[in-house]
């Protein structure tokens, strides 16, 4: 693993390779720290990279690169050995602009992708706002569900519900992907998502999904102009208060763009450069295309970083 790993087995409490049979976590870890992910308990308490494998033709990324089963299979391997702890998988671009892709379409790129990377031993998860597809998913034994639209769509919340333990991830978006960044508004963005996110929480621990399977996501890039996402980042710990890690998503995105002046392709320095902005307001997990770029950034942020000068000795 590049970055240095706290997890501890529960087994023996002997410091073990990644994810190495069964659940892993460091003893010390409070509940709030932890995420519950299928197969998977895990600590959060240091920055996770969550790998983005698009099986998509439209992505605005990398639309098309990875559609065929084999170069989705063989890319998920190369972000696994760039450092990613998580693999999130995507079958439905939710680009701006784009018209959405049926449950049926999904899932015939997702099952032969799903079928390999489920035996790699990481947590697999399925990036997805569809019912039919998230209970096709959670049968297979896959681990997250991860949606944007944060369980909205009839049927979403009790697919999840069943499941005792399938982590989840819950976005918040304005509007839908088709139109979303048309006219974006807010009155006081920070304070919208806040709330919107707790009214999420909280209908998915009434449904009986226990906190601890819960990541919660700003949506970057959702419903967002430039001036909203920087407002919103800037004051990303304010999210802290709803007592769940905060998944954040900045990877290649317009806004991005706009700062810069990069195109899409040419953004992975300004993406490490936000995904480090995050973690200094304390994020728990970076989901990235540039997981070796990441990767390197978080060895270098935890030798070098703030939490990092109390325990350094002169030499």
């Amino acid at each position: 693993m590049p970055v240095p790993n706290p997890l501890s087995s529960q087994e023996d409490g002997a410091l073990g390779p990644r994810f190495a049979s069964g659940p892993l976590l460091a003893p010390s870890t409070p509940s709030s720290r932890r995420w519950q992910a299928g197969r998977f308990l895990l600590d959060v308490s240091v920055p996770r990279v969550m790998g983005i494998v698009n099986v998509t033709p439209d992505s605005f990324s990398d639309g098309g690169r990875f559609l065929a089963a084999e170069a989705a299979k063989a890319h998920a391997e190369r972000l696994l050995a760039e450092g990613a702890d998580v693999l999130d998988i995507g079958a439905e671009s939710t680009r701006p602009g784009s018209p959405g892709t049926p449950a049926d379409e999904q899932w015939l790129r997702l099952e032969p992708v799903l079928a390999h990377v489920l035996g790699l031993g990481c947590p697999v998860s399925v990036d997805t706002s569809d019912p039919q597809v998230m209970r096709q998913c959670i049968d297979s034994g896959v681990d997250i569900i991860n949606d944007v639209r944060a369980l909205r769509r009839p049927g979403a919340l009790e697919a999840v519900a069943s499941h005792p333990q399938v982590g989840l991830c819950l976005m918040h978006m304005q509007g839908e992907p088709q139109t979303m960044q048309l006219a974006p508004a807010y009155d006081d963005i920070s304070h919208e998502v806040q709330a919107f996110l707790d009214d999420r929480l909280r209908m998915v621990v009434r449904a009986g999904i226990a906190p601890e399977r819960v990541l919660l996501d700003p949506g970057f890039g959702f419903g967002k102009s430039l001036v909203h996402n920087i407002t919103l980042a800037k004051g990303l710990n304010r999210l802290h208060s709803l007592g769940r890690p905060l998944l954040v998503g900045w990877s290649r995105k317009g806004s991005l763009g706009q700062l810069t002046g990069r195109s899409v392709e040419d953004r992975v320095v300004p993406s490490v450069a936000a995904a480090l902005a995050a973690v200094a307001q304390g994020a728990s997990v970076l989901r990235v295309h540039d997981v070796a770029a990441t990767v390197d950034a978080l060895k270098v942020w935890h030798a070098l970083g703030p939490e990092a000068a109390s325990g350094l000795q002169p030499e």
